[in-house]
């Protein structure tokens, strides 16, 4: 059976925070924002907004693009969020409520690589039979979060959300290959804490969200590098064989590293970090809507996703892409 994304929608908040706003707060400046990440701009929820609500409002804008047929059949929904609204019930059994779907439901949590990993899980669950068809979210507001006086953190991230429907597509389409990774020994690096104030080996798990930029940097080169060249070959395919990148959108020189070491031109990566930021969770369906919005993507495209974050974690797949004209 050949498997892929049938529907996709996307959503991101109203509320546009730019660097210069930072700068009225926190001792940084857009230049040298800009200059380290690429970022200008993040979308932030407003307040009262949550991941539950990013993510019924993807769900409405691929109903508003697919039609509501699009959600015929889905018998699973997987949430891959890092800010679920509440330990239980899942996000993702809130979004099964709104929809009236019968369907299972649960949350998947991690790091930034959860939608590359939700989808792997949505294939695996087409594929062996257990559901029909999955609805697939990544969701975020790690606004929420943040500590907003640390700018090693604040100025990284924003909120949004995407959504996609994953299930049977025509032979010679879908995806062609998965690659999941951790490194739990880098699990200090990138950390928040939940019910323990230290991690294992001892290491102390901030009440705000904490980074090691440095060390979480070098990490990303090394792995954007690794996963794609495996992914791409797993799909029985060579670097040239790639149509389009569609990375995380973290940082612009990792992405741009990547870029170089797949020998793309920059017109086959799409790359929207400078209006959105970090979106986690969210980064790739976004940066994936924009591209076939843009009319960059059609079928038969071979599509090269790869992201990482924390845990630490990667993914990367490979999509030969289909949907109907």
């Amino acid at each position: 059976m050949n498997i892929g994304i049938q529907a996709l929608g996307t959503y991101a908040p109203e509320r546009v925070m730019t660097n210069q706003d930072f700068e009225k707060t926190l001792d940084t400046s857009d230049e040298w924002i800009v200059s380290r990440t690429g970022i200008r701009e993040r979308r932030l929820a407003a307040e009262g907004e949550y991941t539950s609500h990013l993510a019924f409002r993807a769900v409405e804008d691929l109903i508003r693009r697919h039609g509501r047929s699009a959600l015929d059949g889905v018998d699973l929904v997987i949430v891959a969020t890092n800010t679920p609204d509440a330990l239980f019930p899942a996000t993702a059994a809130l979004v099964q409520d709104r929809f009236g779907l019968k369907a299972g439901a649960y949350d998947l949590l991690a790091g930034c690589p959860g939608w590359g990993y939700a989808i792997a899980q949505a294939h695996a669950m087409v594929q062996s039979g257990l559901a029909r068809r999955v609805l697939t979210i990544g969701s975020e507001t790690l606004s929420k979060i943040l500590d907003y006086t640390d700018r090693s953190t604040a100025v990284l991230f924003g909120d949004g959300a995407g959504a996609a429907v994953v299930g049977p597509v025509p032979a010679g389409y879908g995806f062609k290959s998965f690659v999941l990774g951790s490194d739990g020994s880098g699990g200090k690096e990138l950390t928040l804490r939940c019910i323990a104030d230290k991690l294992p080996d001892g290491s102390p798990i901030p009440e705000r969200a904490y980074m090691n930029g440095r060390e979480v940097f070098k990490f990303a080169v090394r792995v954007m590098n690794t996963a794609t060249l495996e992914a791409i070959e797993k799909a029985g395919l060579k670097p040239e064989d790639i149509k389009y990148l569609i990375p995380h959108q973290a940082n612009a020189r990792i992405i741009e590293a990547a870029r170089e070491r797949l020998q793309l031109p920059p017109e086959q990566v799409w790359v929207n970090v400078d209006r959105y930021g970090n979106t986690s969770t969210a980064s790739m369906p976004i940066a994936l809507q924009e591209a076939l919005d843009a009319g960059k993507i059609h079928n038969g495209d071979h599509i090269l996703f790869v992201t990482f974050g924390a845990g630490l974690t990667w993914a990367a797949s490979v999509l030969t892409w289909w949907q109907p004209d």
